[in-house]
């Protein structure tokens, strides 16, 4: 599972609503502490489905603060 971070709750809802609509599997859960983000929400889905969600945040302009993978007990942004 790959972890979508936000930097508002509206921003999170927002993206939440689109991957329902793109019918991608999603669930909204507190973020990591490891992850700094000014909104306690994130959005995990499956990491085959990660060329999609990009595409789909891109398209809609949602503002993320990253997608993270998980690397033992880090989190690893996916952009760096």
């Amino acid at each position: 599972m790959l972890l979508m971070a936000f930097d508002s709750t509206q921003q999170a809802l927002r993206a939440e609503m689109l991957l329902e609509y793109a019918e991608i599997e999603n669930d909204m859960c507190p973020t990591p502490k490891q992850i700094t983000a000014g909104c306690a929400l994130s959005l995990e889905f499956p990491q085959e489905e990660y060329e999609r969600v990009k595409q789909i945040i891109a398209e809609e302009r949602v503002e993320i603060r990253g997608i993270f993978f998980k690397k033992g007990d880090q989190y690893v942004n996916m952009e760096a």
